[in-house]
C-alpha cells in the first residue's frame, strides 16, 4: 500500500475514535437540553470524574478492562443523580441564565476539588492491554482504540434502542418534542429529567473512561472538552442527538486529518469558527433544535 494512502487511514482510524469518543459527551450535552432546557457546563467535568473513576478502579480489578469501564460509568452517573437533587433540579425551564450561573459554578467546584485532592500533575493508565493491538494490512490498531469505539457504539446502539422501545426513553422524547403534550398525557417531567441526566453523565462517565488509557488524566481534561461539546451540539441542533453524534464524528476526522497539515491551535480553533458561520447562517443548527429563550 502506498505509503500517503497508509498514512491517510491512519489517520481515519484515530479520527472515527477520537470522533466517537466526541459524540459520547455531546450527545449527553444535547440530551439534557432536550429534556430540561439547560446547557449543563458541569458536563466536562463529569468526563473528568470518569477518567479518574476507571484510574482508580483499574487496579482494584488487576488492570482488567470492562469491570473498570463498569465502575466508571456507575459512578459518573450516580454523581449525576447526587448533582440532579441537590441542584439541577432546581432550575426552571425559563431561568436560562440561572442554569448557566450553576453549572459554571459547579463546573469549578468540581475542577478545583479535584485539583485540590489529587494535584494537576497529569497521570498515565495503563490496563491489561498495554500498547498492544492489531494490524488491517499496513494500519495499525491498538486494542484500545478498538474497545473505546466498541463502547461508544455499543452505547449508542443501547441508548437508540432504550428511547424507541421503551416507556423510559418515549416519555423523555415526549418530553423534548412537546412538553406541554406530554404533561397532558401524564408524563411527569421531573422524573424524565431525572432520568435524561443520569443518563448523559453515564455517557460521560463512558467517554473519561475511555479516554484515560488514550491520553493523561488530570483535572482540567473536561475544560476544553466541554466547550467542544458545546459546540458541537449547536452546530448539530440545541437538542438533537443525532445532530450532534454527526457532527462530532465529522469533527474527530477532521481534527485528525488535519493534524497533517496545521498546527494543534488551528485544530483546537476550527470547531468554533465553524459553529459561528453555521449560526449566522442557520441558527438553528445544521439539523434543526430548539430556541434558546432568554427572558
Amino acid at each position: 500500500m502506498d505509503m500517503s494512502l497508509t498514512y491517510f487511514l491512519q489517520l481515519t482510524t484515530n479520527g472515527l475514535v477520537l470522533g466517537l469518543l466526541y459524540a459520547l459527551i455531546a450527545v449527553g450535552l444535547a440530551l439534557i437540553f432536550g429534556v430540561m432546557e439547560i446547557v449543563n457546563f458541569a458536563h466536562g467535568e463529569m468526563v473528568m470524574v470518569g477518567a479518574f473513576a476507571m484510574m482508580f478502579a483499574l487496579p482494584a480489578f488487576g488492570l482488567s478492562y470492562w469491570p473498570a469501564v463498569a465502575i466508571a460509568v456507575i459512578a459518573t452517573g450516580a454523581l449525576g443523580l447526587l448533582l440532579y437533587e441537590l441542584l439541577l433540579k432546581r432550575i426552571q425551564r425559563n431561568e436560562f441564565e440561572r442554569s448557566i450561573l450553576v453549572t459554571l459554578g459547579l463546573s469549578m467546584i468540581l475542577l478545583y476539588g479535584m485539583q485540590y485532592l489529587f494535584t494537576a500533575t497529569p497521570r498515565l493508565v495503563d490496563t491489561n492491554f498495554g500498547f498492544d493491538g492489531f494490524e488491517l494490512g499496513d494500519i495499525r490498531i491498538t486494542w484500545i482504540r478498538c474497545l473505546a469505539a466498541a463502547a461508544a457504539l455499543l452505547a449508542f446502539i443501547v441508548l437508540g434502542l432504550v428511547l424507541k422501545f421503551t416507556q423510559f426513553g418515549r416519555a423523555m422524547r415526549a418530553i423534548a418534542q412537546n412538553r406541554d403534550a406530554a404533561l397532558m398525557i401524564g408524563i411527569k417531567p421531573q422524573q424524565v429529567a431525572r432520568n435524561g441526566v443520569i443518563v448523559a453523565t453515564a455517557l460521560c462517565g463512558l467517554a473519561g473512561a475511555a479516554l484515560a488509557p488514550l491520553q493523561s488524566v488530570q483535572p482540567g481534561m473536561g475544560q476544553a472538552l466541554i466547550f467542544k461539546a458545546f459546540a458541537l451540539t449547536v452546530i448539530g441542533g440545541l437538542g438533537h442527538m443525532g445532530g450532534a453524534l454527526l457532527v462530532a464524528v465529522a469533527l474527530g476526522l477532521f481534527e485528525s486529518w488535519s493534524a497533517a497539515f496545521t498546527d494543534a491551535v488551528w485544530q483546537e480553533a476550527s470547531v468554533f469558527l465553524i459553529m459561528i458561520a453555521i449560526v449566522l447562517v442557520r441558527p438553528a443548527g445544521l439539523f434543526g433544535g430548539k430556541q434558546v429563550r432568554v427572558g
